[in-house]
């Protein structure tokens, strides 16, 4: 289960994903969603830096390159914060299982590779909820940049990691910077239990790997409302909530 950061358990799953950018976290996190889905279970979805309350700031601070390293972490930390209070607290103690694209793990890996103080990163987001699962999908580096720039007309300024001043030209300040992070990466996976997963095995081993590692702690996880419709649209992947609107309440033809 999940636990408040005093240690206080909840009734929901918190299953996470971490890895640099061309890792395939999100593609393994929506394959994930949807089987939990097909299976009945009632599943909430996060992702990092979705938060309306800091949009409007983070767009003209990108736009405008007013972003330090600290008022870029502090930004992502009241980010979380919002989505925490808001989102992924009132799914948890309702029984659900809350998937989150990138977490906490993302902070220590992207602002340290910024040169922000590991230990100050990490009382920022103390306050952040203990996830059930978090997982690491490892790749190498040459491998991702692969996957991220080719057919990439251009990366943007921080995307790039050009506010870090490792390099001029953007592609080449990607790659230095995303070995920063991978670095990061690797020393997370110890000293916080992260679940690794190779990222370099077809997707179909990755997503049977995820599902065998999450099935022991699916056990007494929320379901929703039996309904015969809602069993077919499952049975043929269709979701979202205007389908799910079509889908009569349980009892009723």
């Amino acid at each position: 289960m999940a636990t408040l950061s005093d240690g206080t358990p909840l009734r929901g799953k918190l299953f996470i994903v971490e890895g640099i950018d061309g890792s395939g976290k999100s593609t393994q996190l929506d394959l994930l969603h949807k089987w939990l889905v097909s299976k009945g279970y009632l599943v909430a979805f996060t992702e990092w830096n979705s938060s309306p309350v800091v949009k409007q700031t983070t767009k003209k601070g990108k736009d405008k390159k007013l972003l330090s390293p600290a008022s870029f972490s502090l930004i992502h930390a009241a980010d979380l914060a919002d989505r925490i209070e808001h989102q992924i607290l009132p799914a948890l103690r309702a029984g659900a299982i809350v998937l989150a694209d990138r977490y906490i793990y993302t902070a220590f890996a992207r602002d340290v590779a910024r040169g922000v103080d590991r230990e100050w990163v990490r009382k920022i987001y103390n306050f952040a909820v203990r996830p059930t699962v978090a997982f690491y999908f490892r790749v190498p580096l040459d491998e991702s940049l692969q996957r991220i720039l080719v057919g990439r007309p251009e990366l943007k300024y921080y995307e790039a990691g050009l506010d870090v001043g490792l390099a001029e030209d953007s592609y080449e300040s990607f790659r230095l910077f995303q070995g920063r992070i991978l670095e990061e990466y690797e020393h997370l996976v110890d000293e916080f239990g992260l679940t690794v997963v190779d990222a370099t095995q077809p997707l179909v081993q990755q997503q049977a790997r995820v599902r065998k590692l999450i099935q022991a702690h699916l056990r007494g996880s929320q379901k929703v409302e039996h309904s015969p419709w809602r069993e077919v649209l499952a049975k043929e992947g269709l979701h979202g909530r205007y389908l799910d609107a079509m889908a009569l309440p349980a009892g009723e033809e």
